[in-house]
């Protein structure tokens, strides 16, 4: 077994949580389930926070990763046939309980890829901080013309997994006006009020390349976050 497989809960047994866990970070990815655009697959956000998780576990050996939580808040997206949300209060409390059950472990760091989360991850993580307990969440950052099935996460599934990029849709625009102008339209009325084709920038001009550079800076901050924090420090196993 591989050393990052072994430190994978997938692949784990409970015995052998037990002999690591209070020298290890749970890693905890969380996307959504939601359209992006005519051009991408609904598991984007959670791909993305996943294939973080992945890097962070393979740089760091204090970490452990935990499966995906797929469902996120994403009422915004409630406009488009198969978005599937379970909302701010239900992933709120969510994630205070699945904190909470993670006590065997030195701490646990949330990597969330859906800016749809973050009212709700910022309650959660600051309501179990209050509680103790040794917790922290990350997201990767974009520009504000582009935070949804634009060129940024177009890129980024080019790189991770392009046969699922309908390359002959993507050059359709949506809105590229920057978030926080579109932002009381959109919360009051759903993102279909402001894209009619759900995409927030402009995928056009795309590619791996840009995709992977896009990635390594995201880990970069993913890493350095990670280690600002830590209750741990490689070694302290």
């Amino acid at each position: 077994m591989s050393a990052d497989v072994s430190r994978r809960l997938s692949e784990l047994t409970w015995p052998e949580v037990a002999a690591r866990a209070a020298g290890s970070v749970l890693v905890v990815p969380l996307g959504a389930t939601e359209q992006h655009g005519p051009h991408l697959p609904f598991t984007v956000d959670t791909e993305i926070a996943v294939a973080l998780g992945d890097r962070l576990l393979r740089a760091r050996e204090t970490a452990v990763l935990a499966p995906a939580v797929t469902y996120g808040s994403s009422g915004e997206h409630a406009g488009f046939p198969g978005t599937l949300s379970i909302g701010q209060e239900a992933l709120e409390g969510l994630l205070v309980e699945l904190v909470r059950s993670a006590d065997a472990f030195a701490g646990v760091f949330l990597v969330s890829a859906h800016g749809g989360n973050a009212a709700p991850l910022r309650r959660a993580t600051e309501r179990l901080r209050n509680e103790g307990r040794e917790v922290r969440a990350w997201s990767p950052k974009g520009p504000a013309d582009d935070s949804h099935a634009g060129r940024i996460e177009t890129s980024v599934m080019l790189a991770l997994r392009p046969e699922a990029v309908r390359a002959g849709r993507a050059a359709a625009a949506g809105s590229t006006a920057p978030l926080a102008d579109i932002m009381p339209t959109l919360l009051r009325s759903g993102v279909r009020a402001v894209s009619p084709n759900g995409v927030l920038g402009d995928p056009t001009g795309a590619s791996a390349d840009e995709g992977l550079l896009v990635l390594g800076r995201w880990i970069d901050d993913l890493l350095a976050a990670y280690d600002v924090w830590t209750p741990v420090r490689d070694g302290d196993r």
